[in-house]
């Protein structure tokens, strides 16, 4: 690594004179006179305009707003909403704009990621957002690219290896080199394909649409035939505004008018509880749902694990608490999981011998101590993935930890290696002979309403799926 010098600063003024700076302009779709456009003048309410402008010539006032007030009405709704949506769009962004490291001249930099270039070397460690899309060029790391795949497992990436921007470093310490930026890397391509809007009809919409315009082509053909009969008799103006107005009769403009109206009155119903709708469309899209598909952190759960108890399976209560806090406190890199440890039980923070950061491919994290009185390897972690390395197991252990998970706690088992201080063969993490300790709970925090709102699906007939 030491090599490895990237770029001077005359390389970096030179390439950002030659456009290869990290700038992104990302837009939505459409303008907001686009979204007025659109929503005020298409083809239907144009017509059902001209039909208000007719009834209006002759006085049936009433008539008039009941066919293209409602319309406005509905033009304004769809308007305010679609433009709320846009600037909530606009906000959409996978990068949270952190400062990066980056080696230049030989030293290290912290910059922010506006200023980076092409050919920039970057450096990741644990917990480092990758901020443009590159090739590893030393180091070694697992990076979680699950912002960007939905796959919650690591990926181990070596030297040669693709890293995406949106990604985030788990383990290890890597140096990757910028190739794509701006609105060329992964993340900024991604949000810009969220941003994009797309008008996607209802059937409903397109049943009554089709229905519209074959009477507006009637309409209009009639209009004909009659423009040609009052040249030939010589009609008044007035009369053939009348019959006119009669033909328009043929549109169903009340079909129309429901339709938008409704849709109006559940937009308002969807905005009032705070959802961001694009389309007034939505509520008859919602209508039509018969499964949701959810996750459980941070949509169920309000994303706060809170320690629980411990159920010590070798030593009392109070030795296993100490060795189960110890651990926290003295890991170099934190989960949700060991925060609500070192909120809930003081420790001492000590110097690892060696260490193996929780990651979810693992679903474990390991610390060992070379002196002391907690010598030897700690591990904590799914009872599963551990199970490999803790032999047999009683059926009593088997039994408590089954009966805590149905319960519905987030059950960890805590065992060690007294023995044992080293958790790598070569570069790989891998775990000593263990004993079990503990067995841990934490409670994951319910968000308020869940139970309400879950029971409104089932009442209404919509599956709801855990995923």
């Amino acid at each position: 690594m030491t090599t490895i010098t990237g770029l001077t600063a005359s390389d970096v003024q030179t390439k950002r004179a030659q456009g290869d700076g990290n700038e992104v302009k990302l837009k939505t779709s459409r303008t907001y006179n686009q979204i007025i456009i659109k929503n005020v003048f298409n083809l239907v309410n144009t017509i059902l305009f001209m039909i208000g402008g007719m009834l209006i010539l002759m006085g049936r006032y009433n008539d008039a707003f009941s066919s293209a007030g409602l319309i406005l009405v509905n033009a304004f709704v769809g308007t305010v909403q679609e433009i709320r949506a846009k600037r909530q769009l606009d906000k959409i962004s996978l990068l949270t704009r952190p400062k990066v490291t980056v080696l230049r001249d030989g030293q290290e930099q912290s910059v922010d990621p506006a200023e980076l270039v092409r050919g920039d070397i970057l450096i990741a460690r644990p917990g480092d957002q990758i901020v443009v899309d590159g090739a590893v060029v030393d180091g070694r790391m697992e990076a979680d690219e699950s912002a960007l795949t939905g796959e919650s497992d690591a990926i181990l990436k070596n030297v040669g290896d693709e890293v995406l921007s949106g990604s985030f470093c788990v383990t290890g310490t890597v140096m990757y080199e910028a190739q794509k930026i701006g609105d060329e890397s992964f993340a900024n391509k991604l949000t810009a394909t969220a941003r994009e809007f797309k008008v996607h009809k209802t059937p409903l919409q397109k049943q009554v649409d089709l229905i519209i315009r074959l009477m507006a082509m009637v309409t209009i053909f009639f209009g004909y035939l009659l423009l040609i009969n009052s040249q030939i008799y010589d009609i008044p103006f007035l009369r053939n505004i009348q019959l006119l107005a009669i033909i328009t009769g043929l549109i169903p403009v009340g079909m129309f008018t429901m339709t938008v109206l409704s849709y109006a009155l559940g937009a308002v119903k969807l905005i009032s509880e705070g959802a961001l709708t694009q389309e007034s469309n939505a509520i008859e899209s919602l209508s039509n749902v018969d499964v949701l598909c959810t996750d459980k952190t941070g949509t169920l759960t309000a994303n706060r694990i809170l320690y629980n108890d411990i159920y010590p399976i070798a030593h009392d209560m109070e030795v296993v608490k100490a060795m189960l806090a110890d651990f926290a406190h003295s890991a170099s890199v934190t989960n949700k999981t060991s925060e609500a440890i070192v909120n809930a039980l003081p420790g001492q923070k000590r110097t690892p011998a060696d260490e193996v950061p929780f990651s979810s491919a693992r679903k474990w994290s390991a610390i060992s101590f070379g002196d002391g009185d907690h010598k030897g390897s700690y591990v904590m972690g799914a009872l599963e993935m551990m199970r490999p390395d803790l032999g047999e197991t009683t059926p009593e252990f088997d039994q408590q930890v089954k009966a805590l998970s149905d319960q519905g706690l987030r059950v960890l088992t805590f065992a060690y290696n007294p023995d044992v201080t080293s958790l790598h063969d070569g570069e790989d993490p891998v775990l000593p002979p263990l004993q079990p300790l503990a067995i841990v709970t934490f409670t994951d925090e319910l968000r308020a309403g869940v139970e309400e709102t879950i029971a409104g699906f089932q009442k209404a007939g919509v599956q709801l799926k855990v995923i």
